[in-house]
């Protein structure tokens, strides 16, 4: 009977499953491997709005770091930039003055560290995870949305929407103004008031409560923003605000910022290795605007600029390359008033060109422009105000820059209201631009920075330090443990851990997840928690062989631990997913470091573990267990 039962249950896997373990294990360390080689100190050179690089940038390049004699390590150009690797910091910083000196303007020049992955392995998409501000050290920032301001705005541009459609109605008003958050509509008799108030519930009903005001001894309606548009301006104004924030961080050349809502009118903004705190707020400070106006096309822009003067109601401007150009001082409409933009190709011409949609009021000006100027030129100005610290006398002070830029100048070939196209755009690319700086470039509301901190590079390179020995020591105790409690079995676990860690690693590095000190604690806790499901298999085959064969007490122990495994681990994965779902930051990079160690540390337990105990010991006659 014992000979049967022998034959019967063999602890034999199907060849798939051996197969299934190999390709897992050598992804794995395929992917975990980029890890190991750390970073290049890099200077990262990326072209401003509308310039492009070429072989002449190149050159200009590699004149100055070599006049330098500065020692690069590569020089990369991907995505119209470049990328410049160094041996050391100090040729980084060095190279960094000189190129910001030498190239203006015309580029964006910032430190970075670039990973130094080999190329075989990034030619199969493996890359190092990023690593947190805790760890790589860098700036936080916690920003405050000014929501009253958003609101406000949403109030003021209801003024000239309520004009304009009381006038298309043909109803006579006195005045619309805006006074403590509402709007009061003053008319000459009650009549007027009346008919008014039907015209504008019909066409701003859901949006406004238009009731008359009774207080006020003149007819006069007062209008207030209903609970719900009010919730959609700030939901708007924070979402639009992240917008913008993340466009402008791509100034400073950081290659894995995080920009987070916290709560409701706060957003949350790190910047991994950068150090440079006054730069990075004067690109988060700094608020844009864009305006359209029609080209003077009567005057001479070249001798206006030799001359300084200017045609009467005309005003000089510049291109982006220094070309000038006058427009009409009276704007038709402003960047408020988009309300989207998107770049695509035009199906006549097959050139670039941007779609741009406005609300109501930029809608019917925009009409009234063009109706009476087809034929006749129309400009996009792109205002910047941004605040730069400069040295004065040897002290550094804040300075307030402006800039006026034209971006595009085309031609009107027809009337249009609220939704046009805007051509004659070079390439691609500078439609793509033109949409995002029309979508993205100014801020709903203003915001003020209320908390700011820096981390320093060696104080994250010491949390790296003991983030990495906390999980070696863990490690290593538990390897111990395990192999002097289990023997051979609690050695094939340690195999099992290792493969797991790796796993863990590479899974992370494929995500291209953003490791935190959080983050390792989850793997921490991922390693203990890793090992308790070989030791609830490991005792239940030992009291199987109490009663059972070997073979029937590695099948028995695998087999009835199951249940009791999956039920904690799935219990703890629902915890780990509440804390992602309502968690933020820190808490976020705890839980998915917990929920990927749950899934890898089930596959090599109970998978991993197996393959090898059944190549050990499956299909074999043993007497007796390493356990």
């Amino acid at each position: 009977m014992f000979q049967t039962q022998q034959k019967v249950i063999a602890n034999r896997y199907p060849a798939w499953k051996y197969l299934l373990l190999v390709v897992v294990t050598v992804i794995g360390l395929i992917y975990a491997a980029p890890n190991l080689f750390g970073d290049d100190p890099a200077v990262q050179i990326s072209p401003a709005k509308s310039v492009t690089f070429n072989t002449a940038t190149e050159q200009e390049v590699n004149k100055i770091l070599s006049e330098a004699q500065l020692a690069v390590k590569s020089t990369e150009f991907e995505n119209g930039r470049f990328l410049i690797r160094f041996d050391n910091t100090e040729d980084q910083l060095k190279a960094k003055s000189l190129l910001k000196d030498a190239l203006g303007r015309s580029a964006v020049v910032a430190l970075n560290l670039a990973p130094a992955t080999p190329a075989f392995l990034s030619d199969l998409g493996a890359q190092p995870m990023y690593l947190g501000l805790d760890l790589r050290g860098g700036v936080h920032f916690l920003m405050d949305v000014d929501m009253d301001a958003a609101v406000e705005k949403a109030y003021l541009r209801y003024v000239d929407e309520i004009k304009g459609r009381l006038r298309e109605s043909k109803v006579r008003y006195l005045g619309v103004e805006y006074e403590s958050e509402e709007l009061l509509v003053k008319f000459r008799d009650v009549e007027s008031m009346q008919q008014a108030q039907g015209v504008l519930s019909e066409n701003f009903g859901e949006d406004l409560n238009i009731l008359p005001n009774t207080e006020s001894a003149a007819p006069m309606l007062a209008m207030t923003l209903s609970p719900k548009a009010i919730a959609d301006t700030k939901k708007f104004a924070l979402q639009q605000n992240i917008t913008t924030l993340r466009n402008r961080i791509n100034e400073l050349g950081v290659a894995e910022p995080v920009i987070q809502q916290q709560g409701e009118r706060r957003i949350v903004v790190q910047l991994p290795g950068v150090q440079d705190t006054a730069r990075a707020k004067e690109i988060l400070g700094a608020t844009a605007t864009l305006e359209f106006r029609l080209v003077e096309e009567r005057g001479d822009a070249l001798q206006a600029e030799k001359t300084g003067y200017a045609p009467h109601g005309a005003k000089l401007y510049h291109f982006r390359d220094g070309t000038p150009i006058l427009l009409q001082r009276s704007v038709i409409v402003s960047g408020e008033n988009v309300i989207n933009a998107q770049s695509g190709i035009d199906p006549q011409q097959g050139s670039s060109m941007v779609s741009v949609t406005l609300d109501g009021a930029g809608g019917r000006k925009m009409l009234a422009t063009t109706k009476e100027n087809v034929g006749n030129r129309m400009a996009v100005v792109y205002i910047e105000n941004r605040v730069e610290t400069v040295e004065v006398n040897g002290e550094k002070v804040k300075k307030r820059i402006t800039t006026r830029d034209v971006i595009n100048a085309a031609v009107i070939r027809g009337q249009f209201a609220n939704r046009f196209q805007i051509t004659g755009l070079d390439s691609p690319q500078e439609a793509q631009d033109l949409a995002l700086l029309l979508r993205a470039g100014a801020l709903a509301a203003p915001m003020e920075i209320v908390e700011e901190r820096t981390v320093g590079p060696s104080l994250g390179q010491d949390n790296i330090d003991q983030g990495f020995m906390s999980v070696v020591v863990g490690f290593l105790l538990v390897l111990v443990l395990m192999a002097w409690r289990y023997k051979t079995f609690g050695m094939v676990a340690n195999l099992a851990l290792a493969l797991n860690l790796v796993i863990i690693v590479a899974v992370l590095s494929m995500l291209q997840a953003t490791l935190t000190l959080p983050g390792i604690a989850g793997i921490v806790l991922t390693v203990g928690m890793a090992v308790d499901a070989n030791v609830l298999i490991f005792e239940r085959i030992r009291e199987e062989l109490k009663t059972s064969s070997v073979q029937s007490a590695i099948y028995a122990g695998y087999e009835k631990a199951f249940v009791t495994i999956a039920d904690a681990n799935i219990t703890t994965l629902l915890a780990a997913i509440v804390l992602f779902s309502f968690g933020t930051g820190a808490i976020k990079g705890f839980a998915i470091t917990l929920s990927i160690g749950i899934a890898t540390s089930m596959f090599t337990a109970i998978l991993g573990t197996r393959a090898i105990i059944n190549l050990m010991y499956g299909n074999k006659r043993v007497e007796k267990l390493s356990i």
